[in-house]
């Protein structure tokens, strides 16, 4: 009988390696709850990217469709004479509505005339032969360019000095 409660007892060298166990155990979860907190913090961070992108994307193509619009006004006030009339303020109104909107959302025109022709920036759409200007400079906008921030978001249509 004596040796049959030795066998059912826990042998002192049986509880350490128990500890061991347990602590390793331990261990590989911790680990495994580290890891899932990383795998988590990435995914927000994509889905946080791919909202910007995504909001940053639908705002050019708003602002992109704008712009026809704006070159619109651009050649009505062109046309315009110098007499002012309520329609002719009413549009140059109209115009700096439109303006004060794409600056706020930090887009702004940039003037080629008189630069050098830059591909980055420029869409040469013709040359022209001329002694007042200089090979590659710009005569002629066309078409006026955007910026948003940093970023050509219409490149100017030009034509360029031979």
């Amino acid at each position: 009988m004596e040796q049959t409660k030795k066998q059912n007892a826990t042998s002192p060298d049986d509880e350490p390696s128990e500890v061991e166990r347990l602590k390793e155990e331990l261990r590989r979860e911790h680990e495994m709850y580290l890891r899932a907190l990383a795998d988590f913090d990435n995914y927000r961070k994509r889905v946080e990217r791919e909202r910007a992108t995504a909001a940053r994307k639908g705002t050019r193509e708003i602002i992109l469709s704008l712009l026809p619009v704006l070159d619109g006004f651009d050649r009505a006030l062109e046309h315009l004479g110098d007499k002012p009339s309520p329609m002719t303020e009413g549009l140059f109104a109209i115009h700096r509505k439109l303006m004060g909107l794409l600056e706020a959302q930090g887009v702004t025109p940039f003037d080629s005339v008189g630069e050098t022709f830059n591909p980055e920036l420029h869409e040469a759409i013709g040359s022209v032969q001329s002694d007042a200007h200089e090979s590659g400079e710009i005569t002629d906008e066309v078409q006026r360019g955007y910026r948003w921030g940093d970023e050509v978001l219409r490149p100017a249509r030009v034509r360029v000095a031979e």
